[in-house]
C-alpha cells in the first residue's frame, strides 16, 4: 500500500531535509516513526526533493510504502503523536503503486521573505533579517527575466552536479506587508540554491548594487561568480507542491 504525506516543518534545527550520519535531518526523524508504526520494518519515504538546512517547508510531499493496510486517518494521528514539534502531518492520503513524489511533480512553489524594518527575533527563524530599505520597483521589474525556460547554471551551486541546468519558471511576484518582502517563485523545479541565489541578486538589484537591465547577461554567463552572496536559508520557505 502506498502513501502519500503533506507536511510542514521549521527548518531552524535541522541539517537540511535529507538524512545524513550523525545529524539531525527532516528525512530521518519522519522515517524513525514510521519504521516505528511498521512494527519496526524499515521504511524510506521519497520526498519531491530535499530542502537545505534552516529551509522551511509549508507543504512538502513524500510517498512510502507500507505492507500493510492502515486508514489514513489513523496513520496521520500516529505520525503527528510520535514526531517532534517541529514537523507536523497536514494530510496522509492513498495513491497509486506507481505514484512517485518526486518524478510526478508539475510544479513547485517558493516563497523567499526579507524583513526590511527592526530586527525581529520572533521572525528570525522563517525572515531574513535585512533590516535596510529595498527599491522593491526594480526588484520587481527584474522578476521578468526569470520568467521562461532558462539555463540557470549561474544561479547554482557548483555543489550541483545535474548536468542539466536547465528549468522553467511559470510565475514570479514581489509584494511588500509592513516591512517583510514577500518573494515567491513557482516552477517546474529548482536546483541547488537556485531561489537563493536568484533572491540575492534581487536584494543586490534592490539595494543598487546591481543594475537590474543585465540581467539577461548572466544566464549567457554561466558563471557562478557573476553574482554576489547566496540569500540566506532561514527566509526560504516550500510553500506547495502540485502533481
Amino acid at each position: 500500500m502506498r502513501y502519500l504525506i503533506d507536511f510542514s516543518y521549521s527548518g531552524a534545527l535541522f541539517n537540511g531535509y535529507q538524512k545524513q550520519p550523525g545529524k539531525r535531518t527532516v528525512q530521518d526523524e519522519v522515517e524513525k516513526v514510521l519504521t516505528m508504526i511498521n512494527n519496526n520494518k524499515k521504511v524510506i519515504i521519497h520526498s519531491s526533493g530535499r530542502t537545505d538546512s534552516k529551509v522551511n517547508a509549508l507543504h512538502q510531499m513524500a510517498h512510502f510504502d507500507f505492507d500493510y493496510d492502515i486508514s489514513c486517518y489513523k496513520l496521520k494521528g500516529a505520525l503527528n503523536s510520535y514526531l517532534p514539534s517541529d514537523i507536523y502531518i497536514n494530510e496522509v492520503k492513498k495513491v497509486d503503486n506507481d505514484f512517485h513524489a518526486r518524478y510526478n511533480v508539475k510544479s513547485k512553489t517558493y516563497e523567499y521573505r526579507i524583513n526590511t524594518g527592526s530586527y525581529n527575533p520572533l521572525k528570525k527563524d522563517y525572515e531574513y533579517q535585512y533590516l535596510k530599505e529595498l527599491d522593491i520597483k526594480k526588484m520587481e521589474d527584474s522578476l521578468k527575466f526569470f520568467l521562461g525556460k532558462h539555463d540557470f547554471t549561474t544561479f547554482v551551486s557548483s555543489e550541483d552536479k545535474k548536468e542539466d541546468k536547465v528549468r522553467e519558471i511559470f510565475d514570479a511576484s514581489i509584494v511588500k506587508e509592513g516591512d517583510t518582502i514577500i518573494i515567491r517563485f513557482v516552477g517546474s523545479g529548482f536546483l541547488k540554491y537556485q531561489v537563493r541565489n536568484m533572491v540575492g541578486l534581487l536584494i543586490d538589484i534592490g539595494s543598487g548594487k546591481f543594475d537590474y537591465n543585465k540581467v539577461l547577461i548572466l544566464f549567457e554567463k554561466k558563471d557562478r561568480k557573476q553574482i554576489g552572496k547566496t540569500a540566506p536559508a532561514c527566509g526560504l520557505t516550500l510553500i506547495d507542491v502540485k502533481y
